[in-house]
């Protein structure tokens, strides 16, 4: 029988750069096609969004086709330049560019700051390291305490603006039930759009700062029954975070260009009314 005395210390060198090892790999699988797929996947929806939002059109199909479908990069419309019908009352009266720059900045700051994307755009972007077992493509290491990484501390704010535009999104869905000219009804545009929100809210529901913010700094559970309940029922959401983080990503990208083809009068939004 071993016993704790019998264990041997086997020592640990860390040879590589910033302690990794000190070859370029390890490893013997194709490690690099994750990081590959992050950089593609993430460069295509900067790229999408960015045209999205200064392209400043099509984003709205309102009471000419019977529709009330706005896209999730321009909602909440509220600047003097937003088309007639996509928003309840201007606001911004003297911001005459695309609205979708004054709104991307709260979502994607939330993103741009989430734990698991941090990791993801870490290892494939800056190859820090790009896995386990691979060499860190940087000599040195500061964490996050200097500009502009330093920046990423404002996670938990971002995700109090996030549940707002949440929210909001919410209601847009809900209003796509209503089809101007014809009454209520269904359509392909309002099932995206309640699909959208839904994993919206799963992905922020599933966030490590949401978790933290409902389980976080109690010291007895038993003395906190409620928020030991709602720790408890987001937990299994936590471990399935990257999963919605990947979907709500892509499917509110998909969104904008469901809307915007209909707007546009490329496809018609097929439906049915009551």
């Amino acid at each position: 029988m071993t016993t704790l005395e019998d264990a041997k210390v086997t020592p640990v060198v860390l040879g590589g750069a910033r302690g990794g090892p000190p070859v370029r790999t390890l490893r013997k699988d194709r490690y690099w096609v994750q990081p590959v797929v992050t950089v593609t996947v993430l460069t295509a929806f900067v790229a999408y969004a960015s045209w999205a939002a200064f392209v400043n059109k099509d984003y709205y199909a309102g009471a000419s086709l019977n529709r009330d479908l706005i896209s999730p990069f321009y909602s909440p419309c509220l600047t003097g330049s937003c088309v007639s019908g996509s928003h309840p009352g201007t606001v911004i009266t003297w911001w005459q560019i695309s609205p979708a720059l004054l709104i991307l900045i709260f979502p994607l700051g939330f993103r741009l700051t989430c734990y698991y994307y941090r990791k993801a755009y870490y290892r494939s972007f800056w190859q820090a390291p790009p896995a386990c077992g691979v060499s860190d493509g940087h000599g040195s290491y500061t964490g996050e305490s200097r500009f502009p990484l330093i920046l990423q501390n404002i996670h938990r704010y971002f995700f109090y603006a996030g549940l707002v535009f949440n929210v909001i999104l919410t209601i847009d869905a809900i209003e796509a039930f209503r089809q101007p000219g014809i009454g209520i009804g269904f359509s392909i545009g309002t099932a995206v759009l309640l699909i959208n929100a839904t994993l919206l809210w799963l992905y922020s529901l599933s966030c490590h700062a949401c978790r933290h913010l409902c389980g976080g700094g109690v010291k007895q559970f038993s003395k906190s029954p409620i928020r030991h309940r709602i720790w408890k029922t987001l937990t299994p959401l936590n471990a399935k975070h990257m999963l919605f983080a990947w979907m709500s990503l892509c499917f509110v990208a998909f969104t904008d260009l469901y809307v915007r083809l209909v707007a546009s009068g490329t496809i018609h939004d097929y439906g049915f009314h009551f």
